[in-house]
C-alpha cells in the first residue's frame, strides 16, 4: 500500500460568506492553491463561527450545511455542501488531544467557516470532513498546543485547516475605504513573525499595540493558532495578501514539509 503523503496545513482567510458564489481575487487564490495540494484522505477544519464551552468535534456521518449568516442573497441559502463526515476521525482527535477533553458532537455541522472555502478547494465534497470547535474557555498558548497535538494526523493524510482572519474587525469596515494603517500594521505582524516562526509572539500577540483594533474579539484569529501549531517548524508561503473593506485581512498561508 502506498502511504500517504505528509499532508500540508492550511489557514485560510474565508472572509464574506459571499465567496461561496463570487468570482473574485481571493476565489481565484484558493482555487489556484487547491491544485497544489494532494488529495488529502479526510480533512480537518478549525472554524472561527463555532465557539464552545469546551473542545468539540463534529461526529456524525452526514454534517448538515449551516447557513450562519443573514440578510445575504437567497442563493446562499440553498447551498449545500455535502461531504461525509468521520467518526474515526473524530475519535481519535479526542484520543490524542490531551490539553482539553474533546466532546463528540451530533448536533453541529459545518457552518460557513468551514463549507465557503471548501467548496472552491474541494468542490466535489468527495473527502470527508470534521469540524473542530473552539473553546471559549482556553488562553491562546492552550489552542496552540492542541493545534500541536493534532500534528500528527499529518502523516495520515488529514489536511488541517484553521479558517479565520488575520485581521476581522466588521465594525470597522468601510466598503470602498483604504486598508487602515492599524490594520496593516497587525497583518503584517502575523506575516512578518510566521514567516520567521516565531510563533510565541504570535501567541502572545495581544500585547500588539492593535490587537483591539484587529481583533475586537478573538475567535477569527484563533484558528491560526490551530495551524501554527499543526505546521510545526514548517515554513508557510502565503496566497491572498490582501484587505477587504479596510478592515478585514484575507491573508492565508500553506505550510508544506
Amino acid at each position: 500500500m502506498v502511504p500517504n503523503p505528509k499532508m500540508p496545513v492550511l489557514f485560510i482567510g474565508h472572509g464574506s460568506p459571499m465567496n461561496a458564489v463570487e468570482e473574485n481575487s481571493f476565489v481565484e487564490g484558493w482555487r489556484r492553491i487547491a491544485k497544489t495540494l494532494p488529495k488529502p484522505k479526510l480533512i480537518l477544519c478549525v472554524s472561527a463561527h463555532w465557539v464552545t464551552e469546551g473542545e468539540a468535534a463534529t461526529a456524525m456521518a452526514k454534517p448538515k450545511t449551516i447557513h450562519d449568516f443573514y440578510n445575504f442573497p437567497k442563493e446562499l441559502y440553498a447551498i449545500r455542501y455535502p461531504a461525509k463526515g468521520s467518526l474515526e476521525l473524530a475519535k481519535k482527535i479526542k484520543k490524542i488531544v490531551k490539553d482539553a477533553p474533546v466532546d463528540l458532537d451530533l448536533e453541529w455541522g459545518l457552518d460557513h467557516g468551514s463549507w465557503v472555502p471548501l467548496r472552491v478547494l474541494f468542490p466535489k465534497a468527495d473527502i470527508p470532513v470534521v469540524q473542530m470547535s473552539l473553546s471559549a474557555n482556553l488562553p491562546p498558548e492552550a489552542h496552540y498546543n492542541i493545534g500541536k497535538e493534532l500534528a500528527s494526523l499529518r502523516d495520515e493524510g488529514v489536511l488541517i485547516i484553521g479558517s479565520g482572519n488575520c485581521v476581522h474587525n466588521l465594525m470597522r469596515m468601510e466598503w470602498e475605504g483604504e486598508p487602515f494603517e492599524w490594520a496593516l500594521q497587525f497583518d503584517h505582524f502575523v506575516r512578518d513573525n510566521l514567516s520567521i516562526g516565531n510563533h510565541q509572539a504570535l501567541i502572545d500577540y495581544e500585547k500588539h499595540p492593535q490587537a483591539k483594533l484587529a481583533h475586537p474579539t478573538n475567535e477569527h484569529y484563533l484558528p491560526l493558532l490551530y495551524a501554527m501549531g499543526a505546521a510545526g517548524n514548517d515554513r508557510p508561503a502565503f496566497f491572498n495578501e490582501e484587505m477587504f473593506a479596510a478592515s478585514l485581512s484575507m491573508r492565508c498561508a500553506i505550510w508544506k514539509s
